[in-house]
């Protein structure tokens, strides 16, 4: 069995629920706390264990690329002014050479056309996908413990989470057969199930293993729902020959690909840090006591 050694993040999207600040910004940088919402993704991919960071981008995104890469006036600004702690940090955060690749999805056709992109780079082996609108809080990373379920079971494996069953047709949603190891045997497989014929309420939250075999059947998906090649349909096709397993991740999930994700991902890690908890907390319930809609 093949280690997880590469970690796809697709970065093509437009943003435009963030409209005017992604004009010129990528949704993916924009900062939650003090870190841009991509460096939570890549993070959490390093802590389990990934050695290669691919990024399938689109137009605008090169300052994704800066980010990552060395910028060596601003380091030598700060070792100069003897700011050690800001530049170990910054060089802690850096991949090593040979450590990202980009390419590029010319025309939005979907997040599985956006995954078939990678296909070159990943190769003949398993890898790990990481939506970067998602991001994770828990004290052990949620890809941490996918990859621990991995390396005992092989196959496919998917993160899910609980949501209201009344919700339930919004996501896709798994079927749970029996446990094993830290998660369990995906039975069944439903895009938006129609309501009241959900198999459970565990939704698809983002975070996924996969074989190289996906490529073949993304190279031949027919266009699905939004007229783009839809992961979850190729997924379905792959069951029919691969096992899938679910791990349950019991943390925070936050969708930063909504203005609302987003302001509740920057509250909830800034309240996490204990150099910003107490006065924040403060602040917040001050708010909430003075605060009307607008219009009101």
């Amino acid at each position: 069995m093949k280690r997880v050694r590469k970690a796809v993040f697709p970065v093509a999207g437009l943003g435009t629920r963030f409209l005017p600040a992604t004009k010129a910004v990528p949704k993916e940088m924009l900062t939650v706390v003090d870190r841009p919402v991509i460096q939570y993704v890549v993070d959490e991919a390093k802590e389990a264990g990934i050695e290669h960071f691919i990024f399938v981008t689109g137009r605008n995104k090169t300052v994704i690329e800066d980010h990552f890469d060395v910028q060596f006036e601003l380091y030598n600004t700060l070792a100069q002014r003897g700011k050690d702690d800001q530049l170990e940090k910054l060089q802690r955060l850096q991949p090593t050479p040979g450590q990202t690749s980009y390419t590029r999805q010319q025309v939005p056709l979907g997040l599985g056309h956006a995954v078939w992109c990678a296909r070159d780079l990943v190769g003949n082996e398993p890898f790990a996908l990481l939506l970067p609108d998602m991001i994770m809080q828990s004290e052990k990373g949620c890809m941490k413990d996918m990859v621990e379920l991995y390396e005992n079971t092989g196959g496919n494996v998917v993160a899910v989470q609980e949501c209201d069953p009344a919700e339930a047709h919004k996501y896709g949603i798994v079927g749970k057969g029996e446990p094993i190891h830290n998660g369990f045997r995906i039975t069944e497989m439903v895009e938006k199930p129609k309501p009241g014929t959900a198999p459970s309420n565990l939704y698809i939250n983002g975070r996924y293993i996969l074989q190289p075999e996906i490529f073949g059947i993304l190279e031949q998906q027919e266009r699905g729902a939004g007229n783009e090649i839809q992961l979850t349909d190729a997924m379905l096709k792959l069951t029919e020959e691969q096992p899938f397993y679910g791990y349950h991740f019991h943390g925070q999930t936050f969708d930063c690909g909504s203005p609302e994700g987003f302001v509740e991902a920057n509250v909830a890690f800034a309240l996490w840090r204990p150099d910003m908890h107490a006065k924040l907390a403060g602040t917040i319930e001050s708010l909430l006591r003075e605060a009307r809609p607008a219009g009101r």
